[in-house]
């Protein structure tokens, strides 16, 4: 009956259910994959043997190099792009915003040869590619979020006496911080996405870009697997930080959502 009524849509179920049908599902996963009838695809006894090489390979030095990377662009990104969001309020910097928000259809492929110029530093190229890469679309979603902010809001600060910069900080900086948050978890993933492409590009630092391609050229399937799982894992305790940071400084937030209980 429980599970039944689980099966239609917008029933209200508990955190408790909702964890183990995730736990069910997960072991369903783990179930396919060890006994999965493709050849080509390596088990999860051979995925976890894959490691023992790579750590011997300096596994550890270049995950270090990559999350060092990742952090760093993604401070930069999200600088860059909260301050054109921010700013977009000001009707002299709002077309800037705007046009930043189309770099997010603008690839690698022409800009890198242009960022090789600027930047003779391999470190500096990966960076700026990172934040050239996360920017667009950072920028595109918190400027919808500013946007969308009701004009009843504005009115509001301004009847108590506030003036048009403190309205800013008030309603648009401190009123938008937890979709901010959200935001920027969103773009932590998309780093990791686009570092392992960068890192191809500039190989010099190392990363687990670079040893993904290598073992990608050896057709190490087993190897590629594993490399993935361990960005994956990273990935998760990255956005795991990100939310409980946003609890802890957006603790309002949570009480906007409807929780199904």
């Amino acid at each position: 009956m429980f599970l039944l009524r689980s099966l239609r849509p917008n029933q209200a179920v508990s955190q408790a259910a909702l964890r183990i049908y995730g736990v069910a599902w997960v072991g369903l996963f783990l179930l396919g994959w060890a006994y999965n009838g493709f050849d080509v695809l390596p088990t999860p006894r051979e995925v976890l043997r894959a490691l023992g090489p790579l750590l011997a390979h300096g596994l550890l030095f270049h995950l270090l190099s990559s999350l060092r990377a990742n952090l760093t662009a993604l401070a930069l990104a999200t600088a860059l792009s909260l301050g054109l969001a921010y700013l977009s309020v000001v009707p002299l910097l709002r077309p800037l915003t705007s046009l930043t928000e189309k770099l997010r259809f603008w690839g690698f492929a022409g800009v890198g040869v242009a960022f090789t110029l600027w930047f003779h530093d391999a470190h500096d190229l990966k960076i700026a590619l990172l934040v050239f890469g996360m920017t667009g679309f950072f920028v595109t979603g918190m400027h919808d979020e500013v946007k969308s902010i009701p004009r009843a809001r504005y009115d509001y600060a301004r009847t108590l006496g506030m003036s048009e910069w403190r309205v800013v900080w008030e309603v648009v900086v401190r009123g938008t911080l937890d979709r901010a948050i959200d935001i920027l978890r969103q773009n932590a993933a998309m780093g990791w996405m686009l570092l392992t492409l960068v890192e191809t590009l500039v190989r010099s630092e190392g990363g687990v870009g670079v040893l993904l391609a290598n073992e990608s050229k050896h057709l190490d399937l087993a190897a590629v697997a594993a490399l993935q799982g361990v960005i994956f894992a990273i990935g998760l305790l990255e956005d795991v930080a990100l939310a409980v940071l946003k609890r802890s400084l957006c603790p309002h937030a949570n009480l906007k959502l409807e929780r199904n209980t």
